[in-house]
């Protein structure tokens, strides 16, 4: 029998509450204290599960036992002399994937919003029991899990276990009547689960998504072995992300997204999910196993500082389209195009020159998880600079160090995933220098301390790949979109098709002219501004033609001056260039994945 058991039942779908019971066999004399996580890792925001619980109460043999509220996450239990039983319902109306949810269409949960841990008992074996929904709406439920089974039933209801509460709540779990897209990978069972309302070419997304884990499975020598991986993924109308775990990822995804049977294209959006659902999988060597030893300290009660997400994020961001590439889905033209997108968002962010990337990692916590109107102007993103540094690294090391950051990955599996030691902060960074024979500290201090421009140009040009910054069109993202260049730009962006402003750029026209974030703005020049029509208006006019700007801020009509600037080249293509055979050799071998 386990020192702790869990009894999670689906009692009231409709009112999204799971009911959850927490025995304890052996409590602490003193009185038992239960915490739950304050966050979870791959997501690094304090999110606070507890708040979402309610109506707690224990037991003792039949007889109430009090319970003290000690802080925000954290109960205790009057002293007892046997098993203690914890009984509390969560709220579960998250969609996201780092949370709960339910109703009577489908059940999904992280453990860190279910589970109290029992103090003192987080390596002890914890039991969980799945029960089936009473609830006639919820026919045909089943359980999607990597969870060790015990003793469950066809449709995955019963008894699960796991030997310590780190590796319970790293099994995100999911209930409903959904459907599975099987195939193996290195003799190892995969599936695609697919939850909520979708038409999509099964055999397709099977197909490549086998590619994508097999090349990733390939730059680490075929490990680790693993009893299964799953992609549980919620498809919605509107929605995109993923969070990683140790042999699953939990992703949300567009019905948009997924390919319909006769579509034999790669369409923008299928790309898309496929570069989502690498991504995650890559997590499975980069944050899983290969993990940063403040994460791996922490209790997650509190904030765990690195300064190194660069490394666990950028370079995961790196590899997720690079891997498409290296699995036959996308061509070298369109990777390049990813690419040159990533360059076009950094070069187009003002915060890119505020923030440093270590201090982008550091600050997470309380910037790139909660953004605002300044955001663009304050920070970089670790992920999508992050991504530009590890390229920048990958080349050099090919160029000059006598390796690649392929070999850098392995080695860290080598030295700290396949073992499961933690990763001491700055890991990374020295072990790539130990593999290099030149000097990478003038890289790295210029890539992670500072706000210099990346050497990008440069070193693509050595790999014959020729980088262009030119004046972007409308709805241009970079990469070889075509259309009309813009005649002006004023610094601002809008949200959505509306004609309210989000961001004011740093410096910009739009600064300049006193414009506010949630100004709703009317004319411009005298004409009106129909949503989703400001770059129209915007394209009437000539740089440094001065004109008025009408706009509503609150219930207040102003009219303010505004003169826009001629467009910055700040949208960047990048293309193979006719090279001479060295340079095209090592820009095979990069792009193939060779030494």
């Amino acid at each position: 029998m386990s020192a702790v058991r869990y009894t999670v039942s689906i009692a009231q779908p409709r009112e999204h509450l799971f009911d959850v019971r927490c025995r304890v066999e052996r409590p602490d004399p003193q009185g038992q204290v239960f915490r739950l996580p304050s966050w979870l890792r791959g997501s690094y925001l304090v999110r606070d599960f507890a708040r979402h619980v309610v109506d707690v109460s224990a037991e003792c043999e039949g007889a109430t036992v009090a319970v003290e509220r000690l802080d925000k996450r954290s109960l205790r239990c009057a002293p007892v002399s046997a098993a203690l039983t914890l009984r509390y319902r969560v709220f579960a109306f998250d969609a996201s994937v780092r949370k709960a949810w339910l109703d009577t269409t489908r059940g999904f949960f992280n453990g860190s919003s279910l589970f109290y841990c029992p103090a003192g008992c987080e390596r002890a074996g914890f039991d969980v029991e799945l029960r089936r929904p009473d609830d006639g709406d919820c026919r045909g439920w089943r359980v999607a899990t990597t969870l060790p089974p015990v003793d469950v039933d066809a449709d995955g209801f019963g008894r699960y276990r796991a030997d310590d509460y780190e590796t319970l709540i790293d099994h995100p779990v999911e209930m409903g009547d959904f459907r599975q897209i099987g195939f193996e990978v290195d003799g190892i069972t995969h599936a695609l689960v697919l939850a909520g309302r979708c038409e999509a070419d099964e055999a397709r997304l099977a197909h490549d998504l086998t590619r994508i884990c097999t090349a990733a499975r390939a730059l680490f020598g075929g490990e680790p072995p693993l009893e299964r991986y799953l992609f549980l993924t919620h498809v919605v109308g509107n929605g995109y992300g993923g969070l990683e775990h140790r042999s699953s990822t939990a992703l949300i995804c567009s019905r948009k997204d997924l390919p319909r049977v006769g579509e034999d294209t790669l369409g923008k959006d299928y790309r898309g999910f496929l570069g989502l659902c690498s991504h995650e999988y890559f997590h499975l060597w980069n944050v899983k196993r290969i993990t940063a030893q403040r994460f791996a300290e922490s209790d997650l009660g509190a904030e765990a500082y690195t300064r190194d997400l660069w490394h666990y994020e950028g370079i995961t961001s790196y590899y997720d389209d690079l891997l498409l590439l290296r699995a036959g889905i996308i061509d070298a033209a369109t990777w390049l195009d990813l690419v040159a997108e990533n360059a076009t968002r950094v070069e187009r962010a003002p915060g890119a020159q505020v923030q440093t990337l270590a201090d982008a990692s550091f600050e997470a916590w309380i910037k790139y998880y909660q953004p605002d109107e300044n955001t663009p102007n304050a920070t970089v993103s670790y992920y999508v600079k992050g991504a530009l540094v590890a390229l920048c690294l990958d080349l050099l090391l090919r160029r000059d160090g006598g390796s690649s950051l392929d070999a850098v990955m392995r080695a860290a599996w080598q030295r700290w995933g396949r073992d499961g030691i933690p990763v001491p902060e700055g890991g990374l960074e020295a072990l790539a220098q130990e593999v290099s024979s030149t000097d990478l500290r003038p890289f790295f201090d210029r890539a992670l301390r500072s706000t210099e421009p990346l050497p990008l140009a440069e070193l693509l040009a050595d790999f014959g790949i020729r980088a262009q910054r030119r004046v972007g069109a409308v709805g241009d993202g970079g990469g070889r979109g075509g259309g009309e260049p813009a005649r002006a730009w004023c610094g601002l962006t809008l949200r959505g098709g509306d004609a309210r402003v989000a961001h004011v750029l740093s410096g910009g026209p739009a600064a300049r002219a006193g414009v506010h974030p949630g100004d709703q703005l009317l004319a411009l020049d005298g004409l009106r501004v129909a949503p989703g029509r400001w770059a129209e208006a915007l394209a009437r006019l000539a740089p440094q033609q001065t004109v008025s700007l009408h706009l509503f801020r609150d219930d207040q009509l102003l009219a303010l001056t505004l003169t826009p600037d001629p467009p910055p080249q700040d949208t960047w293509m990048l293309t193979l260039d006719e090279v001479d055979d060295e340079r095209r050799a090592r820009r095979d071998a990069w792009l193939a994945g060779g030494p």
